[in-house]
Parts: structure tokens; C-alpha cells; sequence
């Protein structure tokens, strides 16, 4: 397994222990949710670039790569509903474009066509790993419960809802795009 491949993996595996922070009761457990998720976050940017520029981009990466990402911002919106402070418009929205844009990636893949990811997508997944390590980082430096502020969960949906509307965009064009480079007959 090559390097891109194994912080592909990694960020699966942070996944989990991401979501344990950010619910189970422990001191500092925002602060260390909010490094697990910023480490995490980093394997993503990494993983691409590497792969690209030594030349190891595999199937594996191809597939795996959006699939580790799209694990990571949903337990950060699970999260964020666990709390309170996310509408469930916002996670509902996103993962229907998830949903809809990793279907036609995977009939895509079986025509042997690649889709790439469009400006719009990489803007949709950065917004929402920034919102979502500033949110937590918040929460880190939150003295009282984050729901019972009313402010701070206002800015929480705002700064979501930018990413929803980042989603809705992305998974629009990569439809329209996908729907020109596959037959959906088959």
C-alpha cells in the first residue's frame, strides 16, 4: 500500500475516535476532537497531492479518498446534531448530495469512466472542514453549553448552511456532467 493509500486509511480510522471526542464527557475532549479532526483533515490534503505528484494515484484512492472525506464531515454533522447546534436541514441536504454524487460515481466506475471533482466539490469539502474545526475549536473554548447559545448556534448554521449550499451547487454540476459522460440505461 503506498503512502496516498495508507492517509486514506488513517483518516478512516481517525474517524471513530473523532466522534468519541466530540460526545463522550472527558476534560479537554472539544480540544482533542478538534485535533483529531484537524489531523484528519490534513491526511485529505495530503493523500491527493502526494498521489498526484509521485505518480501512485490508484482505483483504491480514487474510491476511497471521497468516501474517507464524506465519513469524516458527517460524524462532524452528527456531532453537531448530538449537540444541538446544527438544524437537521443542513446535514439532510448534504448527504443527499452525497448520496447522489457517490451513486453516479459508482456507475461511473463500473462504465470504467472517472468523473473528476469539480472547483465547486473541493470548495464544498474545504468549507466544511474549516467550519467544522472552527466550530469545534469553539467548543473547545466554550465555557458553557453550546446549544444554550443562542448566537454561537446561529453562526454554527450559517457557517453549515454556506457549506449546504457549496453542496447543492457541486452535486448539481457533477449530475450535469455525469449525465453526459454516462448511460444510465445500462
Amino acid at each position: 500500500m503506498n503512502l496516498p493509500n495508507k492517509l486514506t486509511v488513517i483518516r478512516i480510522v481517525l474517524v471513530p475516535f473523532f466522534l468519541g471526542a466530540m460526545v463522550m464527557k472527558f476534560p479537554y475532549h472539544f480540544l482533542v476532537a478538534a485535533v483529531i479532526f484537524l489531523v484528519a483533515s490534513a491526511t485529505d490534503f495530503l493523500d491527493g497531492r502526494i498521489a498526484r505528484k509521485t505518480n501512485q494515484v490508484t482505483v483504491f484512492g480514487k474510491l476511497c479518498d471521497p468516501l474517507a472525506d464524506k465519513m469524516l464531515t458527517t460524524a462532524a454533522l452528527l456531532a453537531f446534531m448530538e449537540l444541538n447546534i446544527c438544524n437537521i436541514w443542513i446535514p439532510m441536504i448534504i448527504l443527499a448530495r452525497e448520496f447522489l454524487v457517490t451513486s453516479m460515481r459508482l456507475v461511473a466506475s463500473s462504465q470504467g469512466i472517472v468523473i473528476a471533482a469539480s472547483l465547486p466539490g473541493k470548495i464544498k469539502t474545504v468549507t466544511q472542514m474549516v467550519f467544522s474545526t472552527a466550530i469545534i475549536a469553539a467548543l473547545a473554548f466554550h465555557t458553557e453549553p453550546a446549544s444554550g447559545n443562542e448566537k454561537f448556534v446561529i453562526c454554527c448554521n450559517i457557517l453549515l448552511g454556506i457549506t449546504a449550499l457549496f453542496a447543492v451547487i457541486s452535486g448539481a454540476l457533477y449530475i450535469k456532467e455525469g449525465s453526459k459522460k454516462i448511460d444510465i440505461t445500462k
